[in-house]
């Protein structure tokens, strides 16, 4: 019995650090497409710390490029006053994302809060990359 306890125990432990919190409110939209990172719409993705705008998701999705090898894509929905529907944008620093509706930022490089309002990260897409394709996906 107490090998039984320990064993879900250490289940619950397992299974509550392997999860993030995901603000749910924001629309699901299914989200599924490759860009060749060689075309000239996408040339700012051609270098680390590049970024872009793409239409997808519920308000577009910003696509960022951490290092050679790895992306990140962030809906632009704001996690702040979801109902609102405010669009986050980059801020010309190219680090910062700002919800211009109620001033929430957040960190480009992982969807972080860095000031509030807002208490969620934003919404993250999936990425796969098989130069010269990158695939967002969720």
């Amino acid at each position: 019995m107490l090998k039984k306890l320990a064993y879900l125990v250490f289940a619950s432990i397992l299974m509550s650090s392997s999860c993030r919190d995901r603000n749910t409110q924001i629309p699901f939209v299914n989200t599924d497409f490759d860009i060749n990172i060689n075309l000239p719409a996408y040339q700012d993705l051609n270098v680390p710390t590049g970024w872009i705008y793409v239409n997808g998701g519920s308000r577009g999705i910003i696509i960022y490029r951490n290092t050679q090898d790895e992306f990140v894509a962030f809906d632009r929905h704001s996690t702040y006053d979801v109902e609102a529907s405010c669009q986050v944008e980059v801020l010309e620093d190219n680090i910062t994302i700002e919800d211009p509706c109620s001033g929430s930022q957040w960190l480009i490089i992982d969807g972080s809060v860095m000031n509030g309002p807002a208490t969620f990260q934003l919404e993250p897409y999936n990425t796969q990359w098989n130069p010269p394709i990158l695939r967002i996906y969720n």
